[in-house]
């Protein structure tokens, strides 16, 4: 019989220091570590909320790398908009104090300097964060603005902005330098003035005559086309007496011509020479009025007509605003007299009404939205039958949301819009829409940038789509929607911000169109009527770049993209309180006290070396002793 030797390394004393080691050992690599454990079975029971708190720190960390690029290119953004807010106001200062000095080019020094801050403002258009352009909308990666050369000059293909305003001012002058206007005599006592082609929309266009001539008789403004007519009657007016004359100029502004009858020699300017042979002949007044009237027209035309004309190539260049412009009509009441905005939608003849006209019942659908026309008590959407054009017109501004009011002039229907490709009428009365001017279903506006439509340019009659042969200004994204939607963050669980901008916005588009304009004028340096044309131009240049009341501006973007900044202001205060919350809940559940690992640690060392000691006396055990 035989006695085994005791094994302490399997004994329950051995496998006790076996698991001191391997708690010393956890103590010491938390003590290094500061860490509970190096892997997620040793954390304890509170692993699962550190977990989930570790998630949500991963999310913020997100939201803050979001947040600081969104604020680079929000920053950039601004930066680029102060700075046109800064040209904006050099060049109305300059065309608000330009002295009319023309140089070898035509141009004033305010002129010269526009043409450079022109340039500047394409260049921060064309403003990039990294490889995104801040102005192209959705289209980041596309250059916001054509070249500022290519804009003005145009390119091998296309015809630049200087054309399309060269094109425009021989259309609205004429061939005869008359506003297209046709001044003529029917008889020796009378004068006549008309236009020259119904629902033209080139040159002067007349709005209302008065008149103090005593004896005189004064017709019109009516027919198609648009014309008036004095007649003195044989009678000399007496001195003071006075013909006024009101036109409509291309860019809406309105213009008046007033003419006083003199006995004074000389005549003084604004005036005309009542006859004073002896015996008096009133034919000679009328010849006298007739050839008054004439230069004054003619100024008018060379001067503000010029400018207008401009102001008004610009729009057909640059402003994606369109109109719809219908054939010039009679009402029923007149067969020769034009339709206007107080001609009923409705009426037995010979009222002045359309005919046919609309009955209740009939729709008119404007860019979706339903109009129904009823007998009477007619309330939002609706329609009375015997409403007025300018009702109508009313409603359809109203849907459309147009920023310059629809018109009916000379018995031609003009409806604007600021959306273009989005313009759609119909009716379910076709007959009732073709009385109104339109004969085509579904009335559209005519696309920009819009070209004189025939040539020469002097007799033209139309404006056209010049798309295809136009330099197209804006290069980024022009899709429907808010121009701030075309670039989104999130920068919290339940928070995005929206930071698009677009260099077609109405207040960026009008700037630039306005400096352009002026940059781009030029005329001849001693010309008669040089100075007045640039008078004239820089009046209407300064007002344009001031801000009239509901226009969007510039600063209206910068407010725009500062309460995203404020939003992800707000959003990193409270992900800031939040990350210190869910480290402490990360901390409490992961980390190891320090003074408490080296108390334990201590504890276990003392007991080690209990355990070491009787361990050793252990070993050294025999038979012999043990007996």
């Amino acid at each position: 019989m035989s006695i085994s030797s005791i094994n302490y390394a399997s004994s329950v004393l051995g496998a006790q220091i076996r698991n001191i080691n391997q708690q010393l050992t956890d103590l010491s690599t938390q003590l290094s570590t500061g860490k509970l454990s190096q892997n997620y079975s040793g954390m304890g029971t509170n692993e699962g909320f550190a977990i989930a708190s570790r998630a949500q720190l991963s999310n913020i960390a997100a939201y803050t790398d979001t947040i600081t690029n969104v604020n680079v290119n929000i920053n950039l953004a601004n930066t680029a908009l102060q700075s046109l807010t800064t040209i904006r106001n050099t060049v109305q200062t300059g065309s608000a104090n330009t002295a009319q000095d023309l140089n070898v080019n035509g141009q004033t020094i305010a002129q010269n300097t526009a043409a450079a801050q022109f340039g500047s403002m394409v260049g921060v258009l064309n403003t990039q964060s990294g490889n995104r352009y801040l102005f192209s909308g959705t289209a980041v990666d596309t250059q916001s603005v054509a070249d500022a050369g290519d804009i003005i000059n145009g390119t091998t293909t296309q015809a630049g902005f200087k054309t399309v305003m060269a094109e425009r001012q021989a259309a609205d002058l004429g061939a005869n330098g008359m506003g297209r206007l046709v001044q003529t005599q029917p008889t020796p006592s009378s004068v006549q003035v008309s236009e020259d082609v119904a629902g033209s929309p080139f040159g002067l266009k007349i709005k209302a005559v008065s008149s103090t001539l005593t004896g005189a008789t004064v017709t019109g403004p009516s027919g198609s086309p648009v014309s008036f007519s004095v007649d003195l009657n044989g009678n000399n007016p007496n001195n003071g007496d006075k013909l006024s004359i009101q036109f409509t100029l291309p860019d809406g502004s309105t213009e008046q011509i007033d003419l006083t009858a003199s006995s004074a020699t000389p005549t003084p300017l604004g005036s005309f020479a009542i006859d004073a042979s002896v015996p008096v002949n009133p034919n000679n007044t009328a010849a006298n009025l007739n050839t008054a009237l004439n230069t004054a027209i003619k100024k008018l035309s060379n001067t503000s007509l010029v400018a207008a004309s401009a102001v008004t190539a610009g729009d057909n260049f640059f402003n994606t605003a369109s109109s719809a412009i219908g054939a010039p009509k009679t009402n029923q009441a007149a067969p020769s007299a034009p339709i206007s905005g107080a001609t009923a939608l409705s009426g037995t003849s010979p009222s002045d009404s359309i005919s046919p006209g609309f009955v209740a019942g009939d729709t008119i659908t404007v860019n979706g939205t339903t109009l129904t026309f009823v007998g009477s008590g007619a309330t939002g959407n609706q329609l009375n039958v015997t409403d007025s054009i300018q009702t109508l017109l009313s409603k359809i501004d109203a849907i459309t949301g147009t920023s310059k009011p629809s018109t009916v002039h000379g018995g031609a229907i003009t409806i604007n819009t600021d959306d273009a490709a989005g313009l759609n009428i119909t009716s379910s009365n076709t007959s009732a829409l073709v009385s109104l001017g339109f004969s085509a279903t579904p009335v559209t506006a005519t696309q920009p940038p819009l070209r004189v439509g025939s040539s020469p340019a002097s007799s033209a009659t139309t404006l056209v789509n010049g798309s295809a042969n136009t330099v197209k200004w804006y290069l980024g994204n022009d899709g429907p929607g808010s121009p701030r939607s075309t670039a989104m963050a999130r920068v919290d669980d339940a928070v995005t911000v929206q930071y698009g901008a677009q260099a077609n916005e109405d207040a960026i588009r009008r700037q630039l169109q306005a400096i352009a304009v002026f940059a781009t004028f030029s005329t001849s340096p001693t010309g008669q009527y040089s100075g007045g044309q640039v008078s004239a131009l820089s009046l209407r240049v300064t007002q344009a770049l001031t801000q009239q009341p509901g226009q969007q501006r510039i600063e209206d973007i910068q407010t725009d993209i500062a309460m995203a900044q404020n939003t992800m202001k707000d959003a990193t205060t409270r992900q800031t309180q939040a990350k210190a919350q869910l480290q402490t809940i990360v901390d409490q559940a992961e980390s190891a006290s320090p003074d408490q690992v080296a108390s334990e640690i201590l504890a276990l060392q003392n007991a080690l070396q209990a355990s070491y000691q009787t361990t050793s006396k252990l070993a050294q055990l025999s038979l012999v002793k043990f007996l």
